[in-house]
């Protein structure tokens, strides 16, 4: 029996899908490793878990989630090896049902989002290479045709083409390139933004540690002496530099997100 391709399939989703993330224009809403708070809040209902945020999850939810609901249902292990990689990819990002119908289609078997026998059959029977470049076309196509494809195109047209080639060389058994690298540009994947970020965390940086400790200083530094106009004008005057020093170093998160 040929081992299971999963471990190393899944270390290349995630590079793609990277850390917690809540774009306003991805429809699949707040996510982190690719799971969305949807998907999370059923797998520890499941588990009779109590739900949490998902930015909370941890790597083996992450793993027993991805083998389950992914790779178990487009029948990972019994597909050819760089075939179960391209297709375990698209139904990560563009779900089970969309990802077996590209894979179908590239077989030229009905195409109905269910890896059943005769999908079976047909792959273990084709050239690997045609099928994973046939159904990678066919992923690309349809996502050129979302409405969300200027927001997201370009990070999704890089994956498509990392995930075709990492497939072929897995069908040519091949050496693999590393997984290396920064999340890519895709919903998932991208750093999350100052938007995303709460008050805690921006109070937890150095710069904004220093603010809070500049503020309370010169609040107690007022309070001690309430008649001296001096110690008020110090005071309001160490407020507003840190105001404006918070102002900047948000604008400068906004621009590294």
């Amino acid at each position: 029996m040929t081992a299971s391709s999963f471990d190393e399939a899944l270390k290349r989703v995630l590079i793609h899908e990277g850390g917690y993330v809540n774009h306003p224009k991805d429809p699949g809403g707040a996510t982190n490793k690719g799971v969305t708070q949807r998907v999370y809040d059923g797998w520890r209902d499941r588990l009779k878990l109590p739900r949490q945020s998902v930015r909370y999850i941890k790597d083996q939810e992450v793993a027993d989630i991805y083998r389950r609901q992914y790779w178990d249902a487009i029948r990972g292990d019994d597909l050819p090896r760089g075939i179960d990689y391209s297709t375990f990819d698209a139904a990560a990002n563009s779900g089970v049902s969309q990802g077996a119908k590209w894979l179908q289609r590239a077989l030229d078997v009905t195409a109905d989002g269910q890896i059943g026998e005769a999908t079976l059959e047909a792959a273990r029977k084709s050239n690997g290479a045609t099928v994973i470049n046939k159904a990678n076309d066919f992923r690309l196509a349809m996502l050129k045709s979302l409405r969300t494809w200027p927001t997201f195109g370009k990070g999704w047209e890089r994956r498509v083409s990392d995930v075709r080639k990492v497939a072929l060389d897995m069908a040519a058994k091949a050496p693999l390139p590393p997984v290396t690298g920064e999340p890519g540009g895709v919903p998932g994947a991208a750093k999350a933004t100052v938007e995303d970020r709460s008050l805690k965390d921006i109070a937890k940086s150095p710069e904004g540690m220093g603010g809070i400790i500049a503020v309370g200083s010169a609040a107690l530094n007022a309070a001690s002496d309430p008649t001296n106009p001096l110690a008020w004008a110090l005071g309001f005057a160490v407020i507003v530099a840190v105001g404006v020093g918070a102002f900047y170093f948000v604008r400068r998160l906004r621009s590294a997100g």
